[in-house]
């Protein structure tokens, strides 16, 4: 057995910036489509890197008995990690890659918004079928925009959503008095003012359905929901039935279940903007994924503090 400590990494493009690693840590090289039998048992691993495709097979091999041996670190490449909810051994440490997807994700809701608030999807589907029925779409300024989860993402949205001189105010898990969030127990009073609720959240014991139907039902009508954070962090059937209504529109990029099916009304709603859960995705934001886990492997081996640590209680 090496005393060196081992780092499992995936072979997938953009690895390369991780960076340069020092003598003491060995490298074990997985395919990023490894099925479990490629991938090293979590006994002798110190830490691992894992692709999206790497996790069913690591929470296989997290299950067994010897699982509780090594392993010390899951540095994730995404912000997420409700995949890991009940399956991570209590001297894990499991840490995110918190701070990569600012920007795109804030983007990727600022374009949710403007599309739906200034026409340009009732356009394409005018354009679609050749018809040239001019309307009033309405304006984003002035608008009050609920952002539910505000941490860093939610804060690079509030930065970019201040340039279009919309009413923002955030919500977070527990309130920031200095920074003017809000704490989850304002909710339900601020949920009949907005005209946008911009849902962040991470999904966890808490948060699983938090948007429930009696909460969507105090939006008022023709609110704009837009989702980036999990499916599952809103009652699905109570949001279908809102659209199909026709009383509330609403961005998807994440729903419940993911995939959606093909059979799903959704798809067919007027009311809905759909996109395959990429509003995180960009060249960019890899590179920075990447970077911030060989910042991290490098800390781990100098016995510094590991950043982005996930709070246990997003892990129960």
């Amino acid at each position: 057995m090496t005393d060196k400590i081992r780092i499992c990494l995936p072979e997938y493009p953009g690895v390369e910036h991780i960076g340069a690693l020092p003598d003491s840590i060995e490298v074990v090289w997985v395919a990023d489509e490894a099925a479990a039998e490629a991938l090293p048992n979590p006994a002798d691993i110190d830490l691992i890197v894992p692709l999206r495709a790497m996790r069913a097979p690591i929470l296989s091999l997290l299950a067994q008995p010897s699982a509780t041996g090594r392993l010390k670190v899951i540095q994730t490449l995404s912000a997420g990690v409700d995949w890991l909810v009940g399956k991570v051994p209590p001297h894990v440490t499991v840490c995110n890659a918190r701070g990569a997807f600012d920007a795109p994700l804030a983007e990727w809701v600022v374009g949710a918004i403007l599309a739906m608030e200034r026409g340009l999807v009732q356009s394409r589907d005018l354009e679609i079928t050749r018809t040239w029925t001019p309307f009033e779409p309405t304006e984003v300024a002035g608008r009050r925009v609920v952002i539910l989860g505000h941490g860093a993402i939610g804060t690079a949205i509030a930065a970019r959503l201040a340039a279009f001189d919309a009413d923002v105010v955030g919500v977070a898990r527990t309130a920031r008095p200095d920074e003017g969030v809000l704490g989850l127990d304002s909710l339900d009073e601020l949920l009949p003012t907005a005209r946008i609720l911009v849902n962040m959240l991470p999904l966890s014991s808490e948060t699983t359905g938090l948007l429930d139907a009696r909460r969507l039902a105090l939006l008022p009508d023709d609110a704009l929901v837009v989702n980036g954070g999990r499916g599952r962090t809103i009652d699905a059937i109570a949001l279908l039935r809102e659209l199909d209504a026709g009383r509330l529109r609403a961005v998807l990029d994440v729903t419940d279940p993911e995939p959606l099916p093909p059979e799903s009304p959704l798809w067919s709603i007027p009311n809905v903007l759909i996109s395959p859960h990429i509003a995180g995705d960009s060249a960019e934001a890899t590179v920075r994924t990447f970077r911030i886990a060989g910042d991290q492997i490098r800390r781990f081996a100098a016995g510094e503090p590991l950043q982005n640590q996930v709070p246990r209680y997003l892990l129960e």
